[in-house]
């Protein structure tokens, strides 16, 4: 008799056993089926169970809340632009450098041609008296403003030489690198002169030439102190920054 019932197996559960499963009034308890069609989900469980906690039902009952998804999605959306509008490349340090070079060099010869051949002689005129090269030292800013601040005005081109170069480590802009460069250049054309020409270091006179009739006596430095400046505040207008981020207000 024992080898019979270890082949045939175990009877089933008597009906005595079953009100332990079921719950009041005869019926199965909540989350538990009986019979074969009970789902294999885990013994006695349901299948929300056995595979997890449901997702909370969104507002109409049947689809969860896309609230959440949606944000971020937005907020990845957002990055991707604000990514897309940082254009990649090398640093445009050589740029900056060449233009200032060319400025720096430009205004370096000019001068010492003027003081060789236009000090102590008279004007020569280029288009009448709307324009002519004359030679006179300027102790002021460009254009011969403030010639009473000579050491103010050489600590300043000082500073603004220091701060262009710092900034060059976060150059990526073609615009950006000539305008500082013709920046650089003119501060370093007329520094040079505050440095190294009469009456002494940093209270030296600015070699002036250009003179068009009814304005200010002023230099290639100067010059290229003022288209740098100008470009500078076109594209800032236009939004571009020196790293080459694009603001699209």
């Amino acid at each position: 008799m024992a080898e019979a019932e270890r082949i045939i197996g175990t009877p089933d559960t008597p009906d005595a056993a079953r009100p332990a499963q079921d719950g009041p009034g005869g019926n199965t308890a909540p989350g538990r089926r009986s019979g074969p069609g009970a789902p294999a989900g885990g013994s006695g469980t349901d299948g929300t169970a056995a595979n997890g906690p449901a997702e909370p039902a969104g507002p109409a009952g049947g689809t969860p809340d896309p609230a959440g998804t949606s944000s971020h999605a937005g907020e990845s959306t957002t990055a991707g632009e604000a990514t897309a509008e940082r254009p990649r490349g090398r640093r445009r340090i050589a740029v900056l450098f060449t233009v200032a070079a060319f400025a720096y060099a430009l205004d370096l010869i000019s001068k010492l041609l003027v003081v060789a051949k236009l000090e102590n002689h008279p004007p020569v005129k280029i288009l009448g008296d709307w324009l002519q090269l004359e030679a006179i030292r300027n102790a002021g800013a460009a254009f011969s403003f403030g010639e009473a601040y000579t050491v103010i005005f050489t600590v300043i081109a000082a500073a603004v030489i220091v701060v262009i170069t710092r900034l060059a480590r976060k150059l990526y802009s073609v615009p950006w690198a000539i305008a500082l460069g013709l920046l650089l250049g003119g501060a370093l054309g007329n520094l040079t002169d505050r440095i190294f020409r009469a009456p002494g270091v940093f209270e030296g006179a600015v070699v002036d030439f250009i003179a068009p009739q009814h304005f200010a006596v002023f230099n290639l430095a100067d010059s290229a102190i003022v288209c740098g400046g100008i470009l500078i505040v076109l594209l800032s207008f236009r939004g571009l920054d020196p790293d080459g981020t694009v603001h699209r207000d």
